[in-house]
């Protein structure tokens, strides 16, 4: 099994590239681009330049450990290359941001808006998703200057002290950026899936330590429950600060009374439905699950694969033994898997409602990707039913509903109304944040969503009554 070092010489890593406005061939580290100077006088313009520029640097940092080569490849129809992910993220602050609000803006290159172009139709055509990979060019160190061009132009932006939708903006695409460094890590979780020599991402901290401390006490401690009595509840987003727009109006609600899970299913218990034939089962299944089960050849959760009796799980810290993991959540299932497990256990999945109003006003603390650990991995503690829940990471959980507007949903004005609002048909909701989710981006209103049959997110199972 090969190993991509983190410390690896990579394109991202300390490259020093040309600075657009500071005279041809001066240089500056790559991990300088985007730091911003302190002379700006209002504290929420200082606050949201930190933030851009924390965004900004952590995404650079996430590709330490790749070569170019890594960057180009595209796995599978959902996923996308990470160097498209580097373009595409520039873009939008380029796109939504520099060209509306900065007088005389110049672009970085006159072909970059059309071509790292995800989905916007109301803002210029776009290339096929499936075709991203082919892009070899421009090289990776254009696009590194493309993004330190961005970057000095938002911080320039950000000094000259910016008007009220500019800053707006701003905020909107560091929480864009944030959800694509989640994606960038389960794209390259699956392209080295699928590379032959099953390559890790990385070796990181304190994994060893977890597994220990998985093993510690019964494994299968029984899954207790959290009752709520129900009645009229208020969800959606109700704070001062940033929310999607799916997450408007807060507005109330009727729950009948019901009972959530306290932690989510682990790969044992999920190991326990594939032997007693769950795969087998079409009793068990919704009738577009059991199509997708049949067309696919669906046996287990993805990642996971066996030789004879013994299964492995593989991960972006390697392949691990599933009796080292056996308490840990099970990921990497759709819907229809979830919604299978929790017929066979004589459960049901919660509603989205359900689960914001358990989570509301719990602590936003988890194994989230600050954390480090980038494995769904719970404590001992939480695995034993000896503290409250976490409610937030290891796993997005599967919800019953389905993705749709609230009530009043208005979406964003022009080409950004598409960010959310025509994705509300055939999806479903997810909650809860992942091992891969920045802490800054996740809260209990937060509404994930994808197709039934997505399995290469961290998505997992959370059972209810």
């Amino acid at each position: 099994m090969a190993e991509v070092s983190v410390d690896a010489k990579n394109p991202c890593d300390g490259m020093q590239i040309p600075v657009p406005g500071r005279g041809r061939g001066t240089l500056l580290p790559v991990q300088e681009a985007g730091a911003m100077k302190t002379t700006v006088a209002d504290k929420a313009e200082v606050e949201l330049g930190a933030r851009f520029s924390a965004a900004r640097r952590r995404t650079l940092a996430l590709c330490s450990g790749l070569t170019a080569e890594d960057m180009m490849v595209q796995s599978c129809p959902e996923a996308s290359p990470a160097k498209w992910h580097l373009a595409h993220t520039a873009w939008f602050f380029e796109s939504f941001v520099l060209r509306e609000f900065v007088p005389g803006y110049q672009l970085f290159n006159a072909d970059f808006p059309w071509l790292f172009n995800s989905y916007y139709e109301g803002f210029s055509a776009f290339p096929e998703k499936r075709l991203r990979s082919s892009f070899s060019r421009p090289a990776l160190e254009e696009i590194l200057r493309y993004r330190q061009h961005v970057d000095l132009g938002i911080e320039r932006l950000l000094e000259a002290g910016a008007e009220p939708e500019a800053l707006r903006r701003v905020e909107l695409g560091v929480n864009h950026e944030e959800q694509h460094q989640e994606l960038l890590l389960t794209d390259i979780l699956h392209a080295f899936f699928t590379n032959p020599l099953r390559p890790v991402y990385g070796n990181g901290a304190n994994l060893e330590s977890r597994i220990s401390e998985s093993r510690v006490g019964d494994p299968g401690a029984a899954l207790e429950f959290q009752q709520f009595e129900g009645g009229m509840s208020e969800v959606g987003y109700g704070g001062k600060g940033f929310s999607f727009d799916n997450e408007l109006p807060r507005h109330r609600t009727w729950l009948e009374p019901f009972s959530i899970a306290r932690r989510l299913v682990t790969c044992r218990e999920f190991a326990e439905f594939m032997a007693d034939g769950g795969y087998r089962r079409p009793e068990l299944w919704l009738s577009a699950g059991w199509n997708a089960v049949k067309s696919n050849d669906w046996r287990a959760p993805l990642y996971w694969t066996n030789e004879g009796e013994t299964w492995r799980v593989f991960s972006l810290r390697g392949d691990l033994p599933l009796e080292e993991l056996e308490s840990w959540p099970v990921s990497h299932v759709s819907f229809y898997e979830a919604d299978a497990y929790a017929r066979w256990a004589g459960r049901r999945l919660p509603t989205e409602f359900e689960w914001e109003t358990a989570a509301e006003g719990q602590p936003l603390e988890g194994n989230l990707l600050d954390s480090g650990l980038l494995v769904p991995s719970p404590g001992t503690a939480l695995l034993q039913n000896e503290h409250p829940t976490k409610w937030f990471g290891d796993c997005w959980v599967w919800t019953a509903s389905a993705y749709l507007g609230y009530p009043r949903f208005r979406p964003l004005e022009g080409a950004l109304g598409e960010y959310n609002g025509k994705f509300m048909s055939g999806q479903m909701v997810l909650r809860g944040g992942s091992c891969v989710t920045p802490a800054t981006h996740i809260r209990a209103s937060y509404r994930n969503f994808f197709a039934p049959e997505t399995r290469w997110q961290f998505s997992g199972i959370r059972l209810a009554f």
